[in-house]
């Protein structure tokens, strides 16, 4: 027997399907709040607290995407993903923790998770993630998660990154910025365009950080890998 699960839908008369939310999160009050903020949003929202039950739901119900707090009673969040992954469950997963660090980062994102979110946030970056991770799953139908470039090769569902026989570690932000050029390969991508679909149109700190993080890239995978293309954006080329 399984505790009862607390489901919170969207008003009739929706004219498709809504997305469905698992939210895995022991801290009730938050929970409950962001089920009532997503259901706001036109999602269909299912909420349990701890991580024995999230994995038995997530691994038995259609949703679209889990979120999914580290810190849970039962398993951890870790473990959930872990285990989630190896049966072959591919729904998207947000993590959610009150810890921080790359240390942290990586290894939600090790563990399969798709994208990684720290307390306390705002509401609205959280709204913005969940959207960006839908639409990546609406688009990613059918398409390969394997992109060869030269000897750069990226799988965007293991999350890896190879340069030649080298694994090289990407935190993840660091991964999407190079997720979003990959994709293009030999097309310009414009500072924007990273911009919206790695920090979303949330993000309202310096347009400069971009930079920052394209210069992480080359710094950890090949110097002239990433071309600036002035006034236009980044390209990914195979110079050496």
């Amino acid at each position: 027997m399984h505790p009862p699960v607390a489901h919170h839908h969207p008003a009739q008369g929706a004219s498709r399907r809504p997305s469905r939310i698992l939210i895995v999160e022991d801290e009730k009050r938050l929970a409950l709040s962001l089920a009532r903020g997503l259901t706001a949003e036109g999602y269909a929202v299912d909420v349990v607290h701890d991580g024995m039950e999230g994995l038995h739901r997530a691994g038995e119900g259609d949703y679209d995407l889990v979120i999914l707090d580290i810190m849970l009673p039962g398993l951890n969040g870790y473990r959930v993903c872990a285990a989630l992954r190896a049966a072959g469950h591919e729904v998207p997963i947000l993590m959610l923790t009150a810890k921080d660090g790359e240390y942290d980062e990586a290894e939600g994102l090790d563990t399969g998770a798709d994208d990684y979110l720290t307390k306390p946030f705002s509401y609205v970056v959280l709204v913005a993630r969940v959207k960006a991770l839908l639409r990546r799953r609406a688009q990613g139908g059918g398409a390969s998660p394997v992109h060869v470039h030269g000897d750069l090769k990226v799988d965007t569902a293991a999350r890896r990154v190879f340069l030649g026989e080298d694994e090289v570690t990407l935190t993840a932000k660091e991964f999407a910025v190079l997720e979003q050029l990959v994709v293009r390969a030999g097309q310009v991508v414009s500072k924007a365009e990273i911009l919206e679909h790695v920090w979303d149109f949330a993000y309202e700190g310096d347009p400069n950080i971009v930079e920052v993080y394209v210069s992480a890239l080359r710094r950890k995978l090949r110097a002239g890998l990433i071309r600036t293309v002035r006034g236009a954006g980044y390209r990914l080329d195979g110079g050496r």
